[in-house]
């Protein structure tokens, strides 16, 4: 008995156990990580930027909702949501709570497909299929089709009542005590809704500093804003690979950016001009997949600083 059934009843301990940890523990571990960005112009006071991302609220997620409510007591210079806000069409009243206190500050957002469609069963291992095939996200952008319509325009309506500036497809300017930011956004590139040629151009000289904010980093979408001089480009999306190796890292991103960058701060060149890229891990998790194993979710404060 031991000899036939020792391994398989081991290895489904060892599973059961994983995932237990990385759905009741880690995926409710939630950390501020904290990063240095030298991109301002030289002698410009440094800018202290909060970067909230893929929250994918539940009803009933009280310990995230409190988490998020804290971060207010960061008090940042200025906020940024890179969406996937929703994992659940009645969630729209406690994701407006939850940043209630972040909507004192000034800020800004874009959206992600989980802002505009309910989520759906799906079976992790297409994750990996989509990497090897080269395919993310939609082909194209016909009308969605047998898809749960979130609300995202009481969403968008709460971001908007608060001032936070709508940044989809479109240019907004941030005032900061003295200190204007300008911010050029896009619609979520993993459901084709992005507009590139709306928004070209780089950044216009009429501001102190310019950055770029996309929710999802699609190869196509850094390009763009590299090439346009962005120094800085921020996105979430990938979740940080949310189910990686130890000591190895994450398997996959769910857009065609490389897992080297998966979370966190790089660089991104185009056409010879190079951008600092940070991606969000981000705080949550899809409904039907709540685990995350060897990446936290994540909050992060940005101190931009002169690039000297």
């Amino acid at each position: 008995m031991r000899a036939r059934y020792g391994v398989p009843l081991g290895i489904t301990a060892v599973a059961a156990a994983g995932l237990l940890y990385s759905a009741g523990f880690e995926a409710r571990s939630f950390r501020l990580r904290r990063v240095t960005v030298p991109v301002l112009p030289s002698g410009m006071r440094p800018l202290r930027v909060l970067q909230v991302s893929d929250i994918h609220m539940v009803g009933g997620q009280r310990k995230k909702q409190r988490w998020l409510r804290s971060l207010a007591g960061l008090r940042p210079d200025f906020v940024i949501n890179t969406g996937d806000n929703l994992s659940d069409p009645d969630a729209v009243p406690e994701v407006l709570d939850s940043l209630g206190p972040l909507m004192e500050f000034p800020g800004a957002y874009v959206f992600g497909s989980n802002d505009y469609y309910g989520p759906k069963p799906r079976n992790p291992a297409r994750y990996l299929l989509e990497k090897t095939s080269g395919r993310h996200g939609l082909n194209g952008n016909p009308p969605a089709v047998g898809v749960i319509h979130n609300p995202w325009e009481d969403l968008r309506d709460g971001f908007d009542a608060a001032g936070w500036l709508n940044l989809t497809n479109t240019r907004g300017m941030l005032k900061v005590e003295g200190v204007s930011v300008e911010l050029t956004g896009l619609d979520d590139p993993h459901i084709k809704r992005d507009r590139y040629a709306r928004v070209a151009g780089g950044p216009s000289g009429s501001a102190d500093f310019s950055m770029g904010v996309v929710h999802a980093p699609y190869l196509r979408v850094l390009d763009a804003f590299a090439a346009d001089a962005y120094p800085l480009i921020m996105a979430g999306h990938t979740h940080g690979g949310q189910v990686c190796i130890p000591f190895y890292g994450a398997l996959v991103t769910n857009c065609d950016l490389d897992t080297d960058r998966v979370k966190g701060l790089s660089t991104h060149t185009a056409e010879g001009h190079t951008s600092y890229l940070h991606v969000s891990a981000g705080c949550g998790t899809n409904r039907y997949t709540p685990v995350r194993f060897a990446c936290p979710p994540e909050a992060t404060l940005l101190t931009l600083v002169g690039r000297e």
